[in-house]
């Protein structure tokens, strides 16, 4: 039994004070590795079995605890001094901390009620570990448990809390422990089930729960759905135009084309009339204006302009009709009958003669230009700089020629004439490559018509027809489900849904007394870009 001498300070207390400083120094090793070592006092007095009293610190309540030990608190005496250091110090220490911390007791004068006591006390230190609770351990390892909870004291507790609490904030983002059994299937069959999904089913999944929700917004689900969508940037073949943007973004924005929800605005506006025509090229607007084709760099959001131009295209004597990209170079065409090839990113222009009126239309593609006039003459002519302004080859047509577009098989010769019983007057003002056997003309007579040459070169294969008579100066088409036409009354467009014949949506831009055609049109998942006489309009259908 140890003396008793005063106790010491509350973090301090180990062996009694009458046992020597050689015994002080051996607790204090024995507390430090009270972690890291499993304590081999077969004694269960310093287990937390027998209450919070230790024979190190030499208090009545120790007799007493190792009484109702019986067998055990004598096979802790015999164990010795040291092997009590082992595991007393720590179960003593902690003993008290835990209960100055929890109860606020005046000090350490209640004794241990037996087994019970002990567990409850332990219990409390560790609300969320019950299994280092349980009396049945060997003593020396409910002493290192103890020690462990004596090092923590109020501070680890609060620490632990704190550590439970930021795992809980985590848990939403992996897959949840719990639930319904659905969401413990493997992630393959999981995504096989989804894949069945239409759109309204996956976005209510989606709102279960975090992780339910980041799992349907897998592109993979929202690819089915996207081909089938307007306007998603998936061609026909299934090409994807637009790989850096999440898919189901695109089917979002999708559904406002479906629906007709966007927002109007302008983006520039010229004094005079103009038969403006327009290329996009990344975050670039090209467009003409006069005998100028100028430069704009869109905003971040796509839906304006910056208004200084990035650059200015000259070198014609009359108003520019028609202008390609190709190969960083401009190839325009203009009234005054002369072909020009501009360097985008320089200031290289050269212009030569090609028709002996004006160019009405204008191509390029694989380092070939093909020019149409109202001479009735389509042309050939190379785009390498030392043959530039040499014909190569030239086709004599019956009537003047509109519009003009090269085939993806850069076939240089003329092969068919496309349908056989048009009227009078029923030209063609735009057309264009879909792939390599398929087209889309539009022109006076209100028709666009979709030709397949594997088909027929006699008969389309489907048209649509304007409603209110108008000539249809220009079209455009995603490559999928989407068309859309530029009307010559009122500056209309239409969106057409290719599935179907009836004109899905129309957006009238202009009104009486400036009623205008919309001489081109672009348009990218987010916008479309429609050109008038006046100037140059936007629908935004990202932000309606």
């Amino acid at each position: 039994m140890g003396s008793q001498g005063p106790p010491g300070p509350p973090g301090n207390r180990g062996p009694g004070e009458g046992e020597g400083g050689e015994a002080r120094k051996l607790q204090e090793g024995r507390v430090s590795r009270g972690k890291r070592r499993k304590g081999k006092g077969k004694g269960k007095a310093g287990a937390g079995q027998g209450g919070r009293g230790s024979g190190a610190e030499g208090k009545p309540g120790l007799q007493k605890a190792k009484e109702a030990a019986g067998l055990g608190a004598e096979a802790g005496a015999r164990a010795g001094p040291e092997e009590e250091g082992q595991g007393g110090g720590s179960v003593e220490e902690g003993a008290r901390r835990i209960v100055r911390g929890d109860a606020g007791s005046a000090g350490a004068g209640k004794e241990a009620r037996g087994r019970g006591d002990g567990k409850k006390g332990e219990w409390r230190a560790r609300p969320g570990r019950q299994e280092d609770a349980r009396p049945g351990r060997a003593q020396g390892r409910g002493g290192q448990a103890w020690g462990c909870i004596a090092g923590a004291g109020t501070a680890g507790v609060a620490m632990a809390a704190a550590a439970e609490e930021e795992a809980a904030a985590r848990e939403p983002a992996g897959r949840p422990a719990a639930g319904p059994a659905l969401l413990r299937l493997p992630e393959e069959l999981l995504l096989l089930i989804c894949s069945y999904l239409d759109m309204r089913a996956l976005g209510r999944l989606a709102q279960v729960c975090r992780w339910l929700r980041r799992f349907t917004g897998c592109d993979l689900l929202w690819r089915r759905i996207a081909r089938a969508s307007l306007n998603s940037g998936f061609t026909r073949l299934g090409t994807d135009l637009m790989a850096s943007v999440p898919v189901k973004e695109r089917v979002k924005v999708s559904q406002n084309w479906k629906l007709g929800r966007c927002r109007e605005g302008i983006l520039l506006k010229w004094r005079c009339s103009q038969m403006p025509w327009m290329q996009l090229e990344g975050d670039s607007l090209y467009i003409s204006q006069a005998n100028f084709i100028l430069a704009y760099q869109f905003r971040p959001h796509g839906a304006s302009l910056n208004r200084r131009p990035l650059g200015v295209f000259a070198g014609h004597d009359e108003d520019v009709c028609r202008f390609v990209l190709a190969n960083s170079h401009i190839i325009s065409a203009g009234g005054d009958g002369k072909i020009g090839v501009h360097k985008i990113h320089s200031t290289f222009t050269v212009k030569y003669s090609a028709h002996e009126q004006e160019v009405n239309c204008v191509d390029c593609r694989g380092g070939i230009i093909v020019s149409g006039s109202r001479d009735r003459t389509a042309k050939v002519w190379p785009l390498a700089s030392g043959r530039l302004g040499q014909c190569l080859h030239t086709i004599q047509t019956e009537d003047r020629v509109w519009s003009i577009a090269i085939s993806p098989l850069l076939s240089g010769q003329l092969m068919m004439h496309l349908g056989s019983d048009f009227p009078p007057g029923a030209g063609v003002l735009d057309v264009m490559y879909e792939s390599p056997s398929t087209l889309l003309s539009c022109g006076y007579d209100t028709y666009v018509r979709y030709w397949d040459l594997r088909a027929s070169v006699r008969k389309c294969v489907m048209e649509w027809e304007e409603p209110h008579d108008s000539t249809l100066y220009c079209l455009q088409t995603d490559g999928n489900h989407l068309l859309a036409t530029g009307s010559s009354y009122y500056g209309v467009v239409r969106l057409w849904d290719r599935r179907q014949r009836a004109c899905l949506h129309a957006f009238p831009l202009t009104s009486t007394p400036l009623s205008s055609p919309v001489y081109c049109l672009r348009f990218t998942t987010k916008h479309l870009y429609a050109a008038l006489s006046y100037n140059l309009h936007v629908l935004d259908f990202q932000n309606p």
